[in-house]
Order: C-alpha cells, then sequence, then structure tokens
C-alpha cells in the first residue's frame, strides 16, 4: 500500500496535481504562495510560483511590474538606477539628477568618466585649455579668470619670468625691488646661500647674506670693531667717516652714552662734556 501524499502546510493530497518542495517538503501551489511568495513592491500582491520574481536590494517584483517610475517604461533586462527607493531608467535618471557639462551643457551620463573643479563638471573631452583646446584630462594645469589653462599655454601666456634664469616661474617665487626671482634662483651674490625665508641686506642692486655682507661690505664700529649690518633697522653713529653702533657710542671714560647729546673729541676718542673739561 502507498503512503499518502499530502501538502505539508493544508494535509490535501498532491496526487496528480502540481507541487512544490521546499525544504524537503511537499507544498500545494496556493499553501507555498501564501507561506513563501515574496510581496510585490509596485502592487503588493504576492508573486506566485507561477509567475516571474524579480528581486533587487531584498525588494522583489512581478516582471509586469518591474518598470520605471517615471517614464513607466519595462526595466525588464534593461540598465537602471535607483534614487530614493525608486527605479528609474537610465535616460530619466540622467534627465532628473545626472551632472550637465559646464562646457556643452549635455548630460554626463551615469557610468562614464567626468572631471570635477570648484563645483564644476565637464565630459573628459570637454574640459579643454581655453587657449589651445585641447584636452587636459589628467594633467596639471592652472585656473585663472575663471577658465583653465594647460601648463604650456599659461607659461606663455601669463607666467611672471624670473630675473636671474628667464624661466617661468609657475609655482611660488620671490619678489623683491618690483622684480621676481623662483626661491632657488634668489640668492646670495658671493656664496650662493638661498636667500628666501632668510635674513639679508643688499647695496648696489645685489643682495647679500648676513654673513658675506658684514664680511665684504659692512662699515666696522670704531667702538667693539664689529660689522654694523643695518639688519632690522639697526641705528648707527656717523661723525668724521667713522660710524658707531648706538649702544657704542659712547664717552671714552666714564662710559655715558652720548647718543643725542653733546660730545667733544680727543684724537680718537670721543668724550661728554663733564669728562671733556679735565683734558
Amino acid at each position: 500500500m502507498n503512503e499518502p501524499f499530502d501538502c505539508y502546510h493544508c494535509k490535501e493530497s498532491l496526487l496528480g496535481k502540481k507541487y512544490i518542495l521546499c525544504e524537503e517538503n511537499p507544498y500545494c501551489l496556493t499553501c507555498y504562495d501564501t507561506l513563501f511568495a515574496s510581496t510585490c513592491e509596485e502592487c503588493g500582491k504576492p508573486i506566485g510560483c507561477d509567475c516571474k520574481d524579480l528581486s533587487y536590494k531584498d525588494r522583489h517584483w512581478h516582471d509586469t511590474c518591474f518598470f520605471c517610475a517615471l517614464c513607466k517604461n519595462s526595466l525588464v533586462d534593461k540598465p537602471f538606477a535607483s534614487k530614493e527607493e525608486q527605479l528609474l531608467c537610465i535616460e530619466c535618471y540622467s534627465h532628473e539628477y545626472s551632472s550637465k557639462c559646464h562646457l556643452c551643457a549635455k548630460t554626463i551620463m551615469p557610468g562614464t568618466r567626468k572631471m570635477e573643479f570648484k563645483g564644476y563638471n565637464w565630459h573628459e573631452m570637454c574640459f579643454i585649455c581655453h587657449h589651445c583646446r585641447e584636452p587636459i584630462g589628467t594633467k596639471s594645469f592652472i585656473p585663472k579668470d575663471n577658465e583653465n589653462y594647460c601648463l604650456p599655454c599659461y607659461e606663455k601666456q601669463y607666467a611672471m619670468r624670473c630675473i636671474q634664469c628667464q624661466k617661468p616661474i609657475i609655482t611660488s617665487g620671490i619678489s623683491y625691488r618690483e622684480q621676481n626671482w623662483h626661491k632657488e634662483c634668489f640668492v646670495c651674490a658671493v656664496c650662493g646661500k638661498p636667500l628666501s625665508g632668510q635674513h639679508f641686506t643688499s647695496r648696489d642692486d645685489s643682495a647679500y647674506c648676513i654673513s658675506c655682507f658684514c664680511d665684504l661690505q659692512a662699515k666696522k664700529c670704531a667702538g667693539c670693531t664689529n660689522p654694523i649690518s643695518g639688519v632690522g633697522g639697526t641705528k648707527y653713529i656717523s661723525f668724521q667717516d667713522r660710524q658707531w653702533h648706538d649702544n657704542c657710542f659712547n664717552c671714552k671714560k666714564c662710559s655715558l652714552s652720548l647718543v643725542g647729546r653733546g660730545f667733544l673729541t680727543e684724537q680718537d676718542d670721543i668724550l661728554c662734556p663733564d669728562c671733556g673739561k679735565n683734558i
């Protein structure tokens, strides 16, 4: 005697009927749809075993309900995009949400390469140099007056030139006495040490580091014999072809500062009036 072959849920006989096995148990079609069928996102009805179930991100649709939320065209076997839980065909998504090219004003289709700069977008082939009209791509460029230039065109049109080497200054440079240098070209006229970010002084249109200036150009203090560099606004006293640092211009005998005071001289010495009376 044959054992009964019944629906695991409703116990009705499945002999001669269609059925579906689920977890090794047989179910009639009605019970399977009731217990296991997914609910369609669009119409809210079960997706029966006799229907095609289309799924995307744990959501399900009948194949007849799987269409663009805007134009209602079927998305079956077609590329699509999602936005805020809505499914859209590529055309509708591009029209509603895709960026527009800053040059040609056409849509930049999803999946295509685009260039972005300062809040604007371009097709890759539309991101071009304003002067030569060649695509910039991933090469370096310089923006000027709301336009973009490749480096060769910018150099020809706008770049300042270094007074020393005559080559364009593309990045940061040094400006001194209305002339421009590359940082690496602005050096001491004697030792060649870079002066960018360093204290320096100049004489006869040449720039010197403090060490070279003091050794070669600076006058020597008649009091301490050290150079008077003049750097940082250093004050000094000059009298009869001799110079003194302010703090060295003192009476030879009593060491009183003579800055802003009357003084007397005795050969190479300077004296305050009181000490000068006793000579």
